[in-house]
Order: structure tokens, then sequence, then C-alpha cells
């Protein structure tokens, strides 16, 4: 291990010794401050040791859970700008939607005749189990309406790429968690305002057409122009020219968009129609654009999940201290109710695919699809429902728990591989 990071977790331990003398005191000007430099240190820490480095993400978010509580006055409000406004959480979202958007291709839906029976298994536990045990939690812990249509809503939303990951260290079927992901994120924004509308539509007001719409300009336009930058590497000259061509148009449809709309429209769904549109011509813009910085910097691919990460800490950030008081009322039971909604998942994930008919391999792999959630899109529609304290609670509760647990069972069932995988070829179903 390298100097730095013993110096980093000696800096951690330290810093937890001060806050028990602060919090014996009762000092918070004591306790505040070193409770963040202990979780900073221990995030950087973490990164010392090549066993530990797949914690570090999980460390981030910790961190960033508790810049929040200690410090939320520092989270709302930067020079002015309002760190929870709209816009501004609609282009950071869409920032990390593109980043992780970045890390797919359109080669990953090839292997849908080979892995339908999974993927099929796979979306009917993810958007069945999660929300309907997010549903039943609210039941039998009583939240307040936001905070509990925040349950309902994580559990509604797709797997994210988090599920991958784990996918990947645990040895499963990778081939399937990447389609299943892929499907579940196209199939979000019809799905999850359909279940919000279902199981939460007595708590909060949900309109349907407007969370769709959201959900499309959140998660399907940053990875349409991700997916449009992965076409763009193996396009052929003439395709790239149609692209160049379709490009100009789209810029040319959003000057007259920001022009005209408003002018000539005066119907609220047409002009929400047409400034979807708007949304994709965007999209064609900045895939072409952002492949055009890809040839010129190579390696912009792989920081493109440092941003994407930087922006989920920012929603934990913000949310934390938007929600502060709320987490002090309930982070406990909040916390508790992200164990049993979690562990739900990855258990009945596992066993509804056993009883499919589902090898042991791909049964692990959708247990992964099922019991991670993509908090960043839960954040995302909570921030533009206006909500992010509330709605958005459950989204920063649950986020480094599940990025925790996945980590342990991912680590745990590697070590444990089944036998049937030395008989077949990794990342195929078996009959």
């Amino acid at each position: 291990m390298k100097i730095p990071g013993k110096l980093f977790l000696s800096i951690s331990a330290i810093s937890v010794i001060i806050v028990l003398i602060g919090i014996v005191l009762q000092n918070a000007a004591l306790y505040k401050p070193f409770a963040l430099t202990a979780a900073i240190s221990l995030a950087i820490g973490l990164g010392s040791w090549s066993s530990s480095k797949g914690y570090q993400y999980t460390a981030w978010i910790i961190a960033a859970v508790v810049a929040g509580m200690m410090f939320p006055d520092s989270f709302k409000n930067w020079g002015g700008v309002n760190l929870r406004d709209k816009t501004l959480i609609l282009v950071i979202i869409q920032l990390v939607m593109f980043g992780m958007g970045t890390h797919m291709s359109l080669r990953d839906f090839s292997g849908m005749a080979s892995t339908g029976k999974g993927v099929l298994v796979g979306l009917f536990c993810h958007f069945s189990i999660m929300p309907l045990m997010g549903f039943l939690l609210t039941r039998i812990f009583h939240f307040e309406p936001e905070i509990a249509a925040g349950i309902i809503l994580i559990g509604s939303c797709s797997s994210g790429l988090a599920s991958n990951v784990m996918v990947y260290l645990a040895k499963a079927n990778l081939v399937l968690s990447v389609i299943v992901t892929a499907m579940a994120t196209l199939l979000a924004p019809l799905l999850t305002p359909l279940l919000m509308k279902t199981l939460a539509g007595t708590l909060i007001e949900i309109n349907f057409v407007d969370m769709m719409m959201e959900i499309i300009k959140i998660v399907l336009v940053p990875i349409g122009a991700a997916l449009l930058h992965d076409y763009l590497k193996r396009a052929s000259k003439s395709q790239k020219k149609a692209i160049n061509v379709i490009a100009l148009l789209s810029a040319i449809w959003i000057v007259l968009i920001v022009l005209f709309a408003k002018k000539f429209i005066s119907h609220d769904g047409q002009l929400q129609s047409i400034h979807l549109s708007g949304f994709f011509a965007g999209a064609v813009i900045v895939g072409l654009v952002y492949h055009w910085l890809y040839l010129r910097f190579p390696k912009l691919d792989k920081l493109m999940p440092l941003i994407s990460m930087f922006g989920i800490i920012y929603f934990t950030t913000v949310t934390t201290a938007a929600g502060r008081d709320n987490l002090m009322k309930v982070g406990l039971l909040l916390f508790i109710a992200s164990v049993i909604h979690n562990a739900a998942g990855y258990f009945f994930g596992y066993w509804l695919s056993r009883l499919f008919g589902m090898d042991k391999n791909s049964s692990r792999t959708i247990a992964f699809e099922v019991g991670l959630q993509n908090g960043g899109m839960a954040s995302g529609i909570a921030g533009s429902m206006g909500k992010l304290g509330t709605v958005g609670l459950a989204a920063a509760v649950f986020s480094p728990w599940m990025n925790i647990s996945g980590s342990l069972l991912a680590n745990y069932w590697r070590k444990r591989q089944p036998v049937e995988t030395i008989d077949r070829e990794p990342g195929k179903l078996s009959d």
C-alpha cells in the first residue's frame, strides 16, 4: 500500500476519534468538520488497495451524505445559483446518463435472440418485485406521503450500470445483465410513470404524461446521444455524412423552436411535444460533437464514468441537504427500509429466476438486475418535480446501501462459482 493511502486512512481514524469526543462534549463546531474530514479521507484512502477500490465510489457517496447532513446550508445556493434548480438538475442528470450511455453499445442488443427468456424474466421480476415491495414498505413504516412516494419511485425505476459492474465482479452472465439493463432503461419512460400512477397516485399528484416526458428527457435523450457516438465509431463515410446533415437540420430546428414555438403554438400538449423533439435534435448534435472530441481525445470515454460519479455525488449531497430535517426524523427507518427493499430484490430475483428454469449464474444476474435500482434516475425525476428533499430522499439513502450490499454479494458469489458454469460458454444461458 502506498504511503499517501496510509496517511489518509490514519487521518480518517483520528478524525473519527475527534468526532466522538465532539459528540460527547456536544460541540458541533468540533464534530461537524471532522466528520466530513473522516469521510473524505476514508474515500481517498480506500483507493490505496486494489481489493478495496470497488468500495471507493460508495465511500464518496457516504461522504456526500455526511456533507449534506453536517453543512446543509452550504449546498443550497452557490453564488446566487440555486443548486436545486430544475434546469440545473436536468442538465446534470442528463450528463450522468450520457456518461453511463458511453459504456453501452448498439451491439449490446445483438444478444436478444440467445437471451430472450432471461430478458423477459429479468424485466418481469424487476418491474414487479421492486415497486410492489416499495409499496408494501410504505404501508409497514407509514412514512409521510412524499417520502413514501420516493420509496415507490426508486422501486419503479430501471436498473443502472451498477448492476453490470456487480455482475462482472461476480463472474455471472454479463451479456444478460447488459441487455436487461438496456431494455429496462428503454421501458422506463412508460413503466415508471405507470407504476407511480398506480401505486403512488394516492400519495402525491402524478401526471402520467408529464412524468413520461421528463423520463424521456432524463434517460432516452442522453443515452440516445451516447449510442449515436457508438454508431459513428463503425459508420462508413456516407453514413457519417448523413449524420452531419441530420445534425445541421437539428440545429436549424432548435433555432426555430426557440424563436417561434411559443409565439405560434398555444396548446400545451403540442408545445410539450415540440420541445421534446428539440431535445432529441440536441441529442444528435451532442452525440456528433462528443464523437468529434473523442477522435481527438481517445481517453474521453474512460473519463465519462468519473463525470457520472460526480453528478451522482452532487445529487446525493444536494438531496441530503434539502431533506436534512426529514432525515433526522426518519433516516434510520429509511435505512432499514432500504436494506429490506434491496434484500428482497436479491432474494426474489434469484429464486423466481430459478423457478422459471434459469441456471444459477443467470439467476444471480437477475438478482443484481432486480436488487439494484437507478438512484440517479430517481433523483432526477424527484428534482424535476421540485421535490428533491422529500420524494428524492429515498434515493439518497437507498443508493449507498445498494452499492455496499452489491459489492459484498458480488465478491461472495465470485468465490463460489456454480459447477454448471464450467460446462458452458461464459455469457450464454443454459437450455
